[in-house]
């Protein structure tokens, strides 16, 4: 019998022109590359990056037994292909909107990014909003900074350590409140860990993740989930935990609404459901789980 208890969100999949730039960028946010499978008759590539080092929240764990990690998908030929540019998702028609990195000290961090000659969307002086940033990766996939810790804008802080960093979240713009979050809540066994409403700017964020409930307050610019990882951001790629076919069941019987299910094609080891927008969500198996399993 499949436990949502024992879900977690464990990558989030973006497709890349040149992957030697990109997995160089998250390199560069202090990310290792744990996997790479490769599939050459369909001429395509799979990089997983995750924190691995020892202040991660998971080291050198099975990458599925994992939470927070970035997969990139790469088309052979794309990076020598003048006419591919990956649509990010805030480019009309909008859709998804970013990751999020939340790190130990913020100035430092963005400062370390500039630096190494990577553009920004929003850099902390842009805007009212001075307690998080928006780096571009290579494809211009936003990737949003916060911090982990209080932020004084007048320190000027010279050393950030890219160990402590985590993969904090994915935010999907959706547009219906309700239906996503009674999708992620009573289908993908996921809690809501935060609301926060912006009357004024016409918006609401609605943030989810499997685990332990988080704070209700912010302090000095602080997320109170931001030393979370794994989180589902919702401006109103999850993973099973136990058995990959018991997972599916349960979804079948609460109606949901499959791109592939795992009877589908060649590839009987992995699903995918529909959220209500549209984005798919694949199901895989965590090998932790996996019966007579090392890990």
């Amino acid at each position: 019998m499949t436990d949502p208890s024992k879900y977690l969100f464990n990558h989030t999949m973006l497709r890349v022109k040149d992957p030697k730039k990109s997995v160089a960028f998250y390199e560069h946010l202090g990310m290792s590359l744990v996997n790479k499978l490769t599939f050459p008759e369909n001429k395509f590539d799979l990089y997983f990056l995750a924190y691995d080092g020892p202040k991660s929240a998971s080291p050198k764990a099975h990458w599925t037994n994992r939470q927070g990690l970035i997969e990139l998908t790469h088309n052979h030929g794309t990076e020598t292909d003048d006419s591919y540019h990956p649509h990010n998702g805030n480019k009309e028609p909008q859709g998804f909107g970013h990751v999020c990195v939340a790190v130990d000290n913020i100035q430092a961090a963005c400062q370390r990014i500039e630096d190494a000659g990577y553009r920004f969307q929003k850099k902390l002086s842009d805007g009212r909003m001075r307690h998080i940033a928006f780096a571009l990766d290579p494809d211009d996939y936003w990737v949003e900074i916060i911090a982990q810790n209080p932020v004084d804008e007048t320190e000027k802080v010279k050393e950030t350590d890219v160990t402590t960093y985590r993969m904090n979240h994915t935010m999907v713009r959706v547009k219906d409140q309700k239906k996503s979050l009674d999708f992620y809540q009573e289908v993908m066994g996921m809690r809501l860990l935060r609301t926060h409403e912006n009357e004024a700017a016409k918006f609401n964020l609605y943030f989810l993740g499997y685990g332990p409930e988080a704070g209700d307050k912010s302090a000095n610019g602080v997320n109170p989930t931001a030393e979370r990882g794994g989180v589902v951001g919702i401006d109103v790629e999850l993973r099973d935990g136990r058995e990959g076919g018991e997972a599916c069941e349960r979804m079948e019987e609460k109606g949901v609404e499959w791109k592939k299910r795992l009877t589908d094609g060649r590839m009987k080891n992995v699903a995918f459901v529909l959220d209500p927008d549209g984005y798919w969500i694949e199901i895989i198996q965590n090998e932790n789980y996996k019966e007579g399993s090392k890990y």
